[in-house]
């Protein structure tokens, strides 16, 4: 039964790492959130603690407006006291002998509760202050803090760029695109240079040797042909020639 135990035991440790680490990688991947679930937090706290001070201040309000009531009623209480003794109403002297002694008490008792009213009110209102200022630093730690993390991220993208190791979507799309024509063009290549060494185009290329060959005999026959033309007619001509030559050496 204990080894089971154990077992659950070491099976919930377990668990609550592995959800502890995934709330850690959530937190590194959304630090906004975080602060920002700091903040409402914060200011959650500040409305109450808010409410808590506004109540001290109230009950502090309270005990002096009614020291303030008692007093009063206490100074008429002194004034009326002599008038009654002088007017032999003792009776009447005693009573407000009474009123003055649990006037003074009742005094006594607020001044003591005010004292701490204000005291409280005012560490109150202090915290309450600091409060506000932890509440308007973690903003401004925020706007830091995610600037920073912005400026980190765009540095390292630019050295992962520079380094050919950027992850980015877009960089990752643009050398899909160069590796797929690169491929597309090297289909092609394969497929010239296997048309290059099928039948048809040596045969092809055969036709053309082959047409070529005889245009050049009937060219070197042409020329054949007009190289002998004028051997003849040089030939007819020289004795042409040799008379006129000899009729002008005879003039």
């Amino acid at each position: 039964m204990a080894e089971g135990v154990g077992f659950f035991s070491r099976l919930r440790n377990l668990w609550r790492g592995f959800l502890s680490l995934w709330i850690e990688g959530i937190e590194a991947e959304h630090p906004e959130a975080v602060y920002e679930a700091a903040i409402e937090e914060r200011t959650k706290q500040y409305n109450e603690l808010k409410k808590a001070v506004s109540g001290l201040v109230y009950l502090r309000n309270k005990l002096q407006s009614e020291l303030e009531q008692k007093t009063k009623e206490l100074a008429e209480v002194q004034v009326q006291i002599p008038v009654a003794v002088e007017s032999g109403e003792d009776d009447v002297a005693l009573i407000l002998i009474e009123k003055k002694d649990s006037l003074t008490g009742e005094i006594a008792g607020l001044k003591t509760d005010l004292e701490r009213a204000e005291v409280q009110a005012d560490e109150a209102k202090s915290s309450l202050i600091s409060f506000q200022a932890e509440i308007n630093k973690l903003k401004s730690e925020k706007e830091e803090m995610l600037a920073k993390r912005a400026n980190a991220k765009a540095r390292i993208r630019i050295q992962e760029t520079l380094d050919g190791l950027s992850t980015d979507a877009d960089l990752k799309a643009l050398e899909g695109v160069r590796e797929s024509i690169q491929k597309m063009s090297a289909q092609a290549d394969v497929g010239a240079e296997i048309g290059e060494q099928s039948l048809d185009k040596k045969l092809e290329k055969i036709k053309k040797k082959t047409a070529s060959a005889s245009a050049r005999a009937q060219l070197e026959a042409l020329k054949k042909a007009r190289v002998s033309k004028e051997a003849v007619a040089e030939t007819a001509a020289a004795p042409a020639q040799a008379v006129a030559a000899e009729a002008k050496k005879t003039l």
